[in-house]
This record gives structure tokens, C-alpha cells and sequence, in this order.
């Protein structure tokens, strides 16, 4: 929809993150298209992660600490044996071991032990900030500092694929968790140590990634082709008033 005093576009933009290009990135490309610097998204997703991010159009973005707050669902797979800096495919192998002899029975039986409330450390290499400064930051400069636990909650994580030593997994979590984490945890758990190898984020709350649209695809986009896109904030947050 429109906002008919300036013009421009305004709702909620749903698309489908490409590899490789962090969530600002995608914020500046949709900039570009709807020829508009009111833009904002609710959540971020790392440059090795895909799939959904929810992109806040003119007002919109007023609505974004009642969006970021939404429960999500991911899928991606899980390499068992070696260990990152970064707990993803993208980081410093820190170290390698065996994987134990692991059925399935067995894998799902340490993976229940992460459901429900638990608490969390967020890692070093993330965007969260302390003292007005990014983790990320200071971890590339090889620094490492105290963090606060807090608690997440894991709705369910299970398999979607077996296989050794990578497999594919979903889980259902609220905001905040950081799936790296989890499936460096995991490892700690098996004993051989573990790193997030793919990622594709694929709902947010009542949003799902199949109605979404990559920046490709909104550049070919014609004008009302975005209006009919865009969700109404309305629809997304019940009895908000902008």
C-alpha cells in the first residue's frame, strides 16, 4: 500500500536473502529499487545464512520491535567433528576430532536435550553489542570477553536427513537464538565437536520465505507488482496504530 501524503511505499517487504550478502546489504538494494530511505528490517540473518528476512517499508518500520520479537523456524545442516571460531562453515577451524558412532535413535535422544528454555551465550562473532560495541569487532581483533547467558527457547529441533558426519536438521526457536551456537553446543554434547554448514531461515511468526521475493526479482517488479507485495503492518501486528 501507499502512504498518500508522500507517495512512496509502505507495509512490510518479504524476501528471500541470497548467500553471501549480509541483511544490510539487503536493506540498501531495496533502498535502491523503491527509491526510499526509510527502510529497515526486523532480524538479521549472517552473509552465509539464506531464506527470510522481513523487510519494513516507510512507516512500517515503526513496527519492528513488535516484529523482531516473533518466534522463527530454520532449516540446514549440522558438520560434526570440527570446530570453528565462528561455530559456521565461514570461520577458523580450531579443532578436529572423531565422530563417535552415532545412530539416529541416538543423535535424536541428545537433540531433545536442547528443547524447551534454556539458557545461551551469545558468540563472540555476532552483531550483538556490549558497551555500545559489536562482538564481531572485537573478536576479529582476536579479543574474547565475558557475555551474558540469557535464555532462548527451542520449540523443536530434529532431523530432516541423516548422515555422517553432516546431517540436516529444523528447529522451531524464539528470537534471540543463535543456531550456530546450538549446533556448536550439540557437538559439545556428542564429544567431537561441531559447526553450523548451512542455513536457510524459513518463517517468521506467521511469514514464511514461499511469499517471498529475492532483490532480483524486485528489481523486474513493476510498480503496482510491489504495492500488491507489500503486507499491510495491520495484518502483520493486530491493533497497531501508526
Amino acid at each position: 500500500m501507499r502512504d498518500q501524503g508522500k507517495g512512496d511505499f509502505e507495509g512490510i517487504l518479504l524476501i528471500d536473502k541470497s548467500m553471501g550478502c549480509t541483511s544490510h546489504d539487503v536493506v540498501d538494494r531495496v533502498r535502491r529499487v523503491l527509491k526510499m530511505k526509510r527502510i529497515g528490517h526486523a532480524g538479521t540473518l549472517d552473509p552465509m545464512a539464506t531464506g527470510l528476512l522481513v523487510i519494513l517499508v516507510g512507516k512500517a518500520t515503526k513496527a519492528s520491535q513488535y516484529l523482531m520479537s516473533l518466534d522463527k523456524k530454520y532449516e540446514g545442516n549440522i558438520f560434526l567433528g570440527k570446530s570453528t571460531d565462528t561455530q559456521d562453515a565461514e570461520g577458523k577451524v580450531l579443532e578436529e576430532k572423531p565422530v563417535p558412532e552415532l545412530s539416529e535413535e541416538k543423535l535424536v535422544e541428545l537433540m531433545n536435550e536442547f528443547k524447551g528454555d534454556q539458557y545461551q551465550t551469545p558468540p563472540m562473532f555476532s552483531a550483538k553489542k556490549i558497551n555500545g560495541q559489536p562482538l564481531y569487532k572485537l573478536a576479529r581483533k582476536g579479543k574474547t570477553i565475558e557475555r551474558e547467558a540469557r535464555v532462548v527457547h527451542i520449540a523443536n529441533f530434529k532431523i530432516s536427513e541423516m548422515g555422517l558426519p553432516e546431517f540436516g536438521f529444523m528447529v522451531s526457536c524464539s528470537k534471540g537464538t543463535y543456531v550456530r551456537t546450538l549446533a556448536n553446543d550439540l557437538g559439545d554434547k556428542i564429544g567431537c565437536g561441531a559447526h553450523l554448514s548451512a542455513l536457510r531461515r524459513t518463517e517468521i511468526g506467521k511469514f514464511s520465505v514461499a511469499n517471498s521475493v529475492t532483490t532480483d526479482r524486485l528489481k523486474e517488479m513493476t510498480h503496482k507488482e510491489i504495492e500488491d507485495h507489500l503486507i499491510p503492518v495491520h495484518q502483520a501486528v493486530q491493533g497497531l496504530v501508526l
